[in-house]
Order: structure tokens, then C-alpha cells, then sequence
């Protein structure tokens, strides 16, 4: 839960590497300083700052923004480091506000990594103030804490760094201002506002916001961060920032990200994949596309929001035509309706002329961004899927299939979710009603369990070998033939469980495994497990619920609904809400915990964020094509010499 602080609080951090992200009303220049125990900066190369960005365990963007991210990395600051404060300055020489007062109070935010606010404090009571310092993380006792200070200075940067004991303050806010003034930093337009507790990565993306007149959405340009060097002069090395994505088990070498080519004059700039910020490819992947995401969600709120105020203004011009006897009739009033319709024509047309715009741009992207996705992100007919192999580890996401909106059918976001999943899986084989799947129920339900295969295929191909197991239920056997590659490939744990006592002896064994798990991790007695425990991750595919299932098992599926995420085992459900009514309200929370998915495209996805309705299309398999049984065949075979060269080490002991 997010502690809103207010000024002088503090709070504990829970972790060492963060982000601290800042949103302000107009672009603002972002900084770090280091400081002793006293808080006390010895010299500017403690300091940084977007001429010097760089410092151990600290890096500050390298433009004036109206939104900034800052990477944190707590363990790798020097040990005689005892204070981060964040700073905050107006940028001189470039326009815009001369003092905080003039603009929206600045909101700054301590996240995780995954996005996740830790802390957050929104800066008020500024007037004449153009520098804040903000907040700061400080070490107390050997652990790290952030508290709000909010401390504003009418003398600017050149005041609050000799404040903070920089003999040589004036000079150096002399040389920031000059870097932002002469172009070191670019300026991007500021997001609209984001609801509390929104996770997105980007810092910035393309037009929208609620404004109820029309405007020109503007894309930004999206500079990836690079990793931090320590640069010279810094505070003495007090070991490296660790790039490692939390989960990783092996980390390579950061690579610089890709560069886009300069653009013609007066010519949008030509997408790049992997522009993203993040310490690797696939994260500045998957970064991207959340990112393209938001670009298509703003835009489109832009362009509804331009159409419903046209559609507004052109009623109300009618009814000053109406509301008055004199004009209802006549020329005049054949003259002023055409004149508000044309005009409502007009900023429809302006409207749409933005969007199309930036969806072409937002087109181009895509094209460049699929071709770029690793297989975890990927389509079934991507050909990266052709040069498949077992991984040596579990990428950040995986790919659970497209969204898109009505304004542009065929601009297909993918729809990448986090690894290992937090919440269950519900294939809905039931008709809702928004959809126009298939008549017959039979097929809609052979239909869900495809993608049911389609999507537990994905996952076992993108963990390697051993650490990802399929267990399936299938009471009545009635999706055999959507379950043959699973079964024929050799990747299932165990044949499909069919009948109440199959039903009943999985979900004992998924049971017991969660039972046993999380009693080792409260005792923190992990090694103390069952020696024939699989301590693979585990998905456990539900098929034709609720047939086959009596009270008991009912009572474990939600509690492995509840509980197995956490401790690695996950549910996939496939059924028709409707079977189960007989239940009554007892199983709602088990539906609201899954994550809804549809064997056929539907906008049942709802957007809280903007009010968009997103149309989900699942990863099915092309047909006719091999890459199922070819990628199957991969892991089974993996699957099997794995198995063997255990079974030979426990003979052999």
C-alpha cells in the first residue's frame, strides 16, 4: 500500500533499487545530490545533475520534462553516503513559469521496479520558489528510509546547493541552466494525469487527456536511459549499480539501445525497436510496448474527446437557435444550423486528420516492434518461433495475445503480462453476449480449449526445462483431441485426469504442494522439503468446470485460486460462468480473482485508465500450422532427457 506522505514524514524502503518518478505541470530540470551524514555535498562531482547525469548508484534524466525517472540503486552507494536528496528547478532561459507557485504542485513518487509505489508526496504551499528539494532517502542503522522535505528557494539552484554546502552552488546552477538552454535536454510535453497507483513505464507518450476541445497529439521523443558509469571526481567506488532484472538468473552485459536515424525535415521520426528504457533488450521491449499501448490509448481518448465536445458546441448553438421564436424559422435559422453543423464537421475532420497522424506513426511502430519481439512476446507466425530452443531462463513476460480498438482494427498491441503470473487464468467458454463467435456452444467450447492448449504451450516454451510443469482436468475426457499435443508431446506431468477420483487425487497433491511450500517459507525451513516434491512451477488446466467436481473440490480449486500464485502454482480455468449458477454466489470470488480471456475476439477488457474498452484477441495457431507440435516436440524432448539424466543420478546414488 502506498504511504502519501506529507512534509517531514518518513517511511522505510523496503528495497534498494527504485525509481522515483516525478510529474509537474510544465518541464522542470530533476537532480540528485550526495551527502554525508550531515547531508553536507562536498563538491560538485557529488552532484547529479543533467550536464553530469551520472553517479554511483544514481542516475537523473538528461532533459527538462514535464514527467522524470530516476534509477536508484541503493546498495552501490559509497558507504559514506548517507543521504540522496532529490532536487527539483525551473529551468531559466528556455520560458515557461519563473516560480513553482505559477504551475500545478510537482507529485513525486518512490516505486519498485515492477512500478509498484512505495511512497509518494504531492509538493505544496510553493509560491516564488524556482528550486524545491524534495525529498530524500536517507541511511539510518543500516537500513534506507525516505522522508518528505518539500523545502523551497526563491534564490533557485545557486541558493539550495550552497544551502546544501557547495561553496561553488552559483557556478554550477550557472552550468546546469546552460546545458538546458543550449539543448542538452529536450523539452517534452506534459501526460495527461495518471490515476493513483498506475504502474506504466513511459514517461511520456502521445497526445490525449480528457480536454473537451480539440488538439494536436504530439509524440515525444523516447530517450532510453543508458546504464550509469561512474563518472571522474565521483565519490570514492563503493561497488557497481547491478543491472541484473530482479528474477534474472544470469545477467549480461548492458548494450547500448538502438538510436533511430535522423529524420527528414518536416518528417516524423522512423520507429525503432528496443527505444525504450531498461537494462535489457527484452525489457526495453516490453517497455515499448506498454508504451505504444498508452500512445494508442491517449490518442484515442483525444480524438472521442475532440468529437463529443464538437457534437456538444453544435447542440448548444442549435438551442440558441430553438429558444428563441424569432429565429426557429426562416432563413436566418437555416443559416445558423448550417453553420453550427459545418462547424462541427470541421473539428470532427480536424480530430480525425490528428489521429490518423499518429496512428500511422503508431502503425509503422508496430511493424517494427513485431518483428523485433523475442518469442516470449511473439506471435504464433512470427519466424522467430522457426529457430526455437528451450530457454536457459524465464523472460520478464509472456505474450497472452492482442488488443485493439475500434478507431484502427488492424493496430494490434500485444498484450504481454509479467512472469511468473500473479493471478489465474479463465478461459470463458460461454457466450457474453458483445461477442460474434461461433452459434453452436460445442465449438465455442472446443474453441476455449484450444486456446487453452495455445496459451499453456506458450508458457512451458518459455521456462526451461524442469521448471514449468502441466497438470490437466478433463472429468469427462471431452477435449481429448484440443489436448493431443500436450499429451502426445510428452510435456504433461501426468495423463489428463478424467472421473471425481481423478479430479480429486490432483487437486490433494496441487493442495498439499502449496501447503507444504508455504509452511517452509514462514519457518524459512526451505530445505527442509520432501526430497520427491516437484519444486517446479505448476499450472494446472481446469477443464468443463463444474462437471466432474463435488464441494471438497470446489473448496480446494479457490484455495488454489487464492493461495497457489504465491508459491508457484497457477490456475487455468475453462468454463462457462453459466454451469456453474447451480453453485450460486459461493464461486464469485473465484471468478474475480482470474484474469477473463476469450476463445474469440471480444472488448470485454475494460480500461479504468482512459474508459477504453479494448477488444482482446487470443494467440491461436494459425491453421494449418506446424509450430504448436513443432515447439511442443522441443520441450517434451527437452522434457524427457531431463528426466532421464535424473533418474540416472538417483540410480547411480
Amino acid at each position: 500500500m502506498t504511504a502519501e506522505l506529507v512534509r517531514g514524514q518518513n517511511h522505510p524502503l523496503p528495497q534498494t533499487r527504485l525509481e522515483i518518478r516525478i510529474s509537474a505541470g510544465n518541464p522542470i530540470v530533476a537532480g540528485a545530490t550526495l551527502g554525508d551524514e550531515r547531508g553536507t555535498v562536498h563538491g560538485a562531482e557529488w552532484v547529479a545533475h543533467p550536464a553530469s547525469p551520472q553517479l554511483a548508484g544514481i542516475e537523473v534524466p538528461k532533459q527538462a520534462a514535464a514527467a522524470h525517472r530516476l534509477a536508484v540503486d541503493l546498495d552501490a552507494m559509497p558507504e559514506h553516503i548517507h543521504r540522496v536528496t532529490v532536487l527539483l528547478a525551473l529551468p531559466t532561459g528556455v520560458g515557461g513559469p519563473a516560480r513553482f507557485g505559477a504551475m500545478a504542485a510537482p507529485f513525486v513518487a518512490v516505486t519498485g521496479l515492477d512500478g509498484t509505489e512505495i511512497a509518494s508526496y504531492t509538493i505544496t504551499d510553493l509560491d516564488s520558489e524556482s528550486a524545491v528539494a524534495a525529498l530524500e532517502l536517507y541511511r539510518r542503522q543500516g537500513a534506507w528510509k525516505v522522508r518528505a522535505i518539500g523545502q523551497g528557494y526563491a534564490g533557485g539552484l545557486a541558493a539550495m546547493l550552497h544551502d546544501q554546502g557547495l561553496e561553488q552552488g552559483a557556478d554550477l546552477a550557472a552550468r546546469i541552466n546552460e546545458a538546458v538552454a543550449r539543448g542538452m535536454a529536450r523539452s517534452v510535453a506534459q501526460p495527461p494525469p495518471r490515476p493513483e497507483g498506475d504502474g506504466r513505464v513511459r514517461t511520456a507518450a502521445a497526445g490525449g487527456g480528457t480536454d473537451p476541445a480539440p488538439r494536436q497529439p504530439q509524440t515525444p521523443p523516447r530517450q532510453p536511459q543508458t546504464p550509469p558509469q561512474q563518472p571522474q571526481g565521483a565519490p570514492a567506488a563503493g561497488g557497481s549499480i547491478d543491472y541484473q532484472h530482479p528474477g534474472r538468473r544470469t545477467a549480461a552485459p548492458p548494450t547500448p539501445p538502438p538510436t533511430a536515424p535522423p529524420a527528414a525535415p518536416g518528417q516524423p521520426a522512423q520507429p525503432v525497436a528496443g527505444d525504450a528504457s531498461g537494462w535489457s533488450m527484452d525489457e526495453r521491449l516490453y517497455n515499448q510496448v506498454w508504451g505504444m499501448f498508452e500512445d494508442l490509448a491517449r490518442t484515442t481518448a483525444a480524438y472521442r474527446s475532440a468529437v463529443d465536445f464538437a457534437e456538444s458546441r453544435m447542440e448548444q448553438e442549435l438551442d440558441r437557435v430553438l429558444s428563441d421564436p424569432r429565429t426557429r424559422v426562416g432563413p436566418a435559422a437555416d443559416s445558423a444550423r448550417a453553420e453550427a453543423r459545418a462547424k462541427q464537421a470541421d473539428l470532427v475532420e480536424q480530430a480525425r486528420i490528428a489521429l490518423d497522424r499518429d496512428l500511422a506513426q503508431l502503425i509503422a511502430e508496430a511493424e517494427v516492434v513485431e518483428a523485433a519481439l523475442p518469442y516470449a512476446y511473439a506471435r504464433w507466425d512470427s519466424p522467430v518461433w522457426q529457430a526455437y530452443q528451450v530457454p536457459m531462463e524465464v523472460p520478464m513476460a509472456l505474450r497472452l495475445g492482442d488488443l485493439h480498438l475500434p478507431e484502427r482494427t488492424d493496430l494490434h498491441i500485444p498484450m504481454l503480462v509479467r512472469l511468473p503470473l500473479e493471478r489465474g487464468l479463465w478461459i470463458d467458454a460461454g457466450r457474453s453476449g458483445s461477442f460474434d463467435g461461433p452459434a453452436d456452444s460445442g465449438e465455442l467450447r472446443r474453441l476455449a480449449a484450444d486456446a487453452a492448449v495455445a496459451i499453456a504451450a506458450r508458457m512451458l516454451a518459455v521456462y526451461p526445462a524442469g521448471e514449468f510443469a502441466v497438470r490437466v482436468i478433463d472429468p469427462a475426457g471431452s477435449a481429448a483431441g484440443s489436448f493431443a499435443p500436450l499429451v502426445g508431446s510428452g510435456v504433461l506431468a501426468e495423463p489428463p485426469a478424467a472421473g471425481a477420483q481423478g479430479v480429486s487425487a490432483v487437486l490433494a497433491a496441487l493442495t498439499q504442494r502449496v501447503d507444504l511450500v508455504q509452511m517452509a517459507i514462514r519457518s524459512g525451513a526451505t530445505d527442509a522439503l520432501p526430497p520427491d516434491l516437484d519444486t517446479a512451477e505448476q499450472l494446472l488446466i481446469v477443464h468443463d468446470f463444474p462437471h466432474g467436481f463435488d464441494d471438497r473440490a470446489v473448496t480446494q480449486l479457490r484455495y488454489l485460486a487464492d493461495e497457489g500464485p504465491s508459491v508457484g502454482v497457477h490456475l487455468m480455468m475453462v468454463a462457462d460462468r453459466e454451469d456453474a449458477r447451480a453453485y450460486g454466489p459461493v464461486l464469485d470470488p473465484l471468478w474475480r480473482s482470474l484474469l477473463r480471456l476469450t476463445p474469440v475476439a471480444d472488448d470485454h477488457l475494460a480500461d479504468p485508465w482512459v474508459g477504453h474498452a479494448w477488444t482482446y484477441e487470443p494467440p491461436m495457431v494459425p491453421p494449418g500450422s506446424r509450430v504448436l507440435g513443432q515447439v511442443l516436440g522441443e520441450v517434451g524432448r527437452a522434457t524427457q532427457a531431463l528426466r532421464e539424466a535424473r533418474a540416472r543420478q538417483s540410480y547411480g546414488g
